[in-house]
């Protein structure tokens, strides 16, 4: 097939899936999310298999203990979450006013009178103040609008549940549908994608896993307010490197400075809880869990986050991260082609030699010693036929 009307092909694939996600988004939702589920807890599932179980054994286990956890987490966690996140941004305009107090008490010629860092603070502090319920109410109704209850206590463990007990047969299927000309080139890159998406969720999954138990269970032993809600915030932003630690730990020796200011101590623990993590973070649990071979830049995936967020809302964002991780793939491919290709090297590409002309070789002679055997089959032939006639003539003569 020509490349031309490959390119058409693919380009309509395309064209096709984003048009669906933008026209079926909240629709076809629950059953991105279920794929999600499936595709993070199918190594769980081969493992249980390798070990004995049968894949619907396997399942079934992985399930009953994804709900309990996922129990656990909604009547525990996010209950302190919530609480704690709430606390912390009504306590939020007093901690700036103290704050202003302070320097303006210390430091004068920082904070003028009527000076506009005074002023910005102030506005501020009364903005949080009273806009934080709207703000909370407008983003409960916006997720309750995007993901209703029904789709999250039901379809999505459903589909997770057949698609994870079929999953190696739908893989199957999927190789059996690939274009045979591409079918290598595509299997590579499924396997780069595989690669840099599970290294990236799964790893980094684990790596905020760690982090969010060390940070909200230390601040917690040391009796920060709003510690847990705090050392979540830093582990789950600890994707973008120093991003995480640098927002939760000015947030965490901010309440410590408000909270802790007679006990220096305390504050000293704070900021050391955030430099181990940090330390381990970035010398033990990044090289060995994550590794260097995910392909997914953090500035990648937040410009992915953003642009598939604002195009397509909620659903855009769930599938920023494999779409980003395809997209990678796909451009390092598209770069490396073009490395090898006249446009980069400047060498021109021979003309196309067009179809093979195919020719048999046979051993020397064996033409001619057919063409002088079928010249002596046709003369011995003439000499029977000449000889047959003679004795019929002789016949005839002797018969007169």
């Amino acid at each position: 097939m020509p490349i031309q009307k490959q390119l058409r092909w693919w380009s309509i694939a395309a064209i096709v899936l984003f048009v669906t996600m933008w026209l079926l988004g909240p629709a076809i939702l629950p059953f991105i999310l279920g794929a999600g589920v499936a595709y993070l807890l199918d190594p769980v599932a081969d493992r249980l298999e390798r070990a004995g179980l049968s894949r619907l054994m396997s399942v079934v286990v992985i399930s009953l203990l994804a709900i309990l956890l996922l129990v656990a987490v909604v009547l525990v966690v996010v209950p302190i979450l919530v609480r704690q996140a709430t606390a912390l941004f009504d306590a939020a305009p007093e901690m700036f006013r103290q704050a202003q107090v302070f320097i303006t008490t210390r430091f004068p010629q920082l904070l003028p009178k009527d000076g506009t860092l005074g002023t910005a603070l102030n506005d501020l502090g009364a903005a949080m103040k009273e806009q934080w319920g709207n703000v909370a109410q407008t983003v409960m109704t916006s997720l309750g609008g995007v993901i209703s209850t029904i789709a999250l206590l039901v379809i999505v463990p459903v589909v997770a549940f057949y698609l994870l007990l079929d999953w190696d047969r739908m893989v199957a299927q999927i190789d059996r549908l690939l274009p045979r000309e591409h079918a290598d080139t595509i299997r590579r890159l499924g396997r780069e994608v595989d690669q840099a998406l599970s290294g990236f969720v799964r790893g980094q999954g684990t790596v905020i896993l760690i982090l969010g138990t060390w940070y909200s269970i230390m601040l917690m032993v040391i009796g920060l307010p709003f510690g847990f809600f705090i050392g979540i915030m830093a582990a789950v932003l600890s994707f973008i490197p120093y991003v995480g630690a640098l927002l939760g730990g000015v947030t965490a020796i901010g309440v410590a400075l408000f909270s802790f200011w007679d006990e220096p101590i305390w504050i000293a623990a704070v900021i050391a809880v955030f430099v181990i993590g940090q330390v381990v973070e970035g010398n033990y649990l990044q090289p060995k869990i994550v590794g260097g071979h995910v392909g997914l830049h953090p500035v990648w995936l937040l410009l992915a986050l953003s642009v598939f967020g604002s195009l397509f809302g909620f659903v855009g964002m769930v599938m920023a991260v494999p779409l980003a991780a395809a997209m990678g793939v796909l451009a390092r491919f598209a770069i490396e082609r073009y490395r090898e290709s006249a446009l980069y090297t400047g060498e021109v590409l021979p003309p196309d030699p067009g179809q093979p002309v195919l020719v048999e070789l046979l051993p020397r002679g064996t033409v001619e010693e057919q063409i002088r055997a079928a010249r002596e089959q046709a003369e011995r032939q003439r000499a029977e036929v000449l000889r047959d006639a003679r004795a019929m003539g002789q016949d005839h003569g002797s018969q007169g």
